[in-house]
């Protein structure tokens, strides 16, 4: 068999569910017995992704002891979890650097936002492509259900992992083999039935902002949402959290701190840290020192479970903040092409993400650029442009579109040209990638103007089409200026990065 890195993501690839089983699934009844078996549920919806995961990384070599060896920072919540996990990678290899342990830091986080390898980083670097394969295909000897193609119909072990269930594993087995001893591990969307959540003693368990997401699988409220992310906490595990605000149905920190007690722990909740540098870009917006602070917080909770006696220094602190990079959040790009024309990206997918998204947008460009605000409606003093794209049949993308809108326009941060667009990267000519009909689009604009009425909108059916709009409407202007703002999801931000790096 060919065994290169492009036949490893054409079977990953491959294992993708068609679509999510709804409740009702009839697969859903003979997996309670297994899933149940010493854990309690809330509003267990479909085949949970813990499913089969000890069978098959027993099948690939794997013990619990292996795994727990790893010495893991277990990440979960709903805003913030990746940057939190990369900051604590880069605090424990700042920490490692200057004593000498942990000796090598890995890094999972899901989803990529340009590379599927992305998702693995070894010391602060995503793995190449050649080591990517080779442990690929060392978990594809010893997982014969992966060289069928995937079957639902069929039970879950003989059916084999699913697609995110497979990055896990990868994962686990790259860190396992690479010898690091030190890994910080985001889960995938939930936290009690998560694949990463196979971990049986992780040193430190930490809990981001919560909000409602992934409602379809998770809720239908906050309580339930708190409660399937602090599924993460474990006996003998510190426990921390972000420092929670109240829903209207339940006070979200005492459900987490229930969720700890049953495991015999006490819940931290994390303030922002003054030691954390004042003036650092890698802290802005101001959500970042949130996430800084709770990332912090893990680091030494990891140093103390490990029984180091130095402190994390301030040097250490610096040195984490400094070198910490990720892409795609609150990033800010010069175009390669148009001298006076700033990308503003941040992948925003859910209510809370957007309206942070649009305050950090509406302060950038106010502090960055003489244009007024509110801006002109016309291309006489620049213009100020909104590329938006959000495909995803558990959220609502109208209400998004309409949250993220009315957000900007009390930010005034009006925006004079708005760009509609679907994942496909090149326009094929033919129907839209997601099939969105005329009437959704529609709905999109409706949407928009209920806020913004003032915008030009345009439909583009590929995000290079999109971007070469965008350009396009810049270089008509008559000052030639423009700022950019790309968000609505991690499938948009990364592939007009990738035209911007081009």
């Amino acid at each position: 068999m060919d065994r290169t890195y492009e036949k490893a993501l054409e079977i990953i690839e491959g294992r993708k569910r068609v679509r999510r089983p709804n409740a009702a699934s009839s697969s859903r009844a003979p997996l309670l017995p297994i899933l149940l078996e010493g854990r309690a549920t809330s509003g267990l919806r479909g085949t949970p992704s813990l499913v089969g995961m000890v069978e098959w990384l027993q099948q690939v070599g794997h013990s619990a002891d292996d795994i727990n060896a790893l010495n893991i920072i277990h990440v979960a919540g709903t805003k913030g979890k990746g940057s939190t996990s990369a900051f604590a990678e880069s605090f424990l290899r700042a920490y490692g650097r200057r004593t000498g342990y942990p000796a090598k830091t890995g890094l999972y986080t899901s989803p990529h936002l340009i590379y599927p390898e992305e998702r693995i980083q070894l010391d602060g670097m995503t793995i190449d492509r050649d080591r990517f394969a080779r442990y690929f295909f060392e978990i594809f000897d010893r997982l014969p259900q992966l060289h069928s193609p995937y079957d639902s119909s069929l039970p879950f072990v003989q059916r084999g992992p699913r697609n995110l269930q497979l990055y896990a594993l990868l994962a686990f087995h790259i860190f396992i083999r690479e010898n690091v001893n030190a890994v910080v591990l985001e889960t995938h969307s939930g936290g009690e039935y998560d694949s990463t959540n196979v971990v049986e003693r992780p040193l430190v368990t930490a809990i981001t902002t919560l909000g409602m997401d992934h409602v379809a699988m998770l809720g239908p409220g906050m309580k339930e949402i708190a409660w399937h992310k602090a599924g993460i906490f474990k006996s003998g595990a510190a426990a921390l959290s972000a420092v929670q605000a109240d829903d209207v149905d339940c006070t979200v920190e005492s459900v987490l701190r229930e969720r700890a007690r049953a495991k015999c722990e006490v819940v931290r909740f994390v303030a922002e840290d003054e030691r954390l540098p004042a003036e650092a870009r890698q802290l802005e917006p101001r959500v970042q020192r949130r996430n800084a602070s709770l990332a912090l917080a893990a680091t030494e909770a990891w140093l103390e479970a490990r029984g180091k006696d130095k402190a994390i220094s301030a040097d250490d602190i610096h040195a984490g903040v400094e070198q910490w990079s990720w892409p795609g959040r609150f990033q800010v790009a010069c175009d390669p092409d148009i001298r006076d024309c700033t990308w503003y990206l941040d992948a925003a997918h859910n209510d809370m993400s957007v309206a942070i998204a649009a305050q950090w947008f509406a302060a950038e460009t106010a502090a960055g650029t003489e244009m007024p605000t509110p801006l002109l409606k016309s291309n006489e003093e620049g213009v100020r442009i909104l590329i938006f794209s959000h495909i995803n049949e558990l959220r609502d993308s109208v209400a998004l579109l309409g949250s993220l809108a009315t957000a900007l326009r009390d930010c005034k941060a009006e925006i004079t040209h708005v760009i509609f667009t679907k994942y496909a990267t090149v326009d094929t000519g033919g129907e839209m990638a997601d099939g969105r009909s005329s009437p959704e689009a529609e709905m999109l604009h409706a949407a928009w103007r209920k806020s913004q009425p003032g915008s030009q909108i345009w439909d583009e059916a590929s995000i290079g089409a999109a971007v070469a709009r965008a350009r396009d409407i810049v270089k008509c202007s008559t000052s030639r200026t423009g700022q950019i703002l790309v968000t609505g999801s991690q499938h948009l931000v990364g592939p007009v990065l990738e035209i911007l790096q081009a």
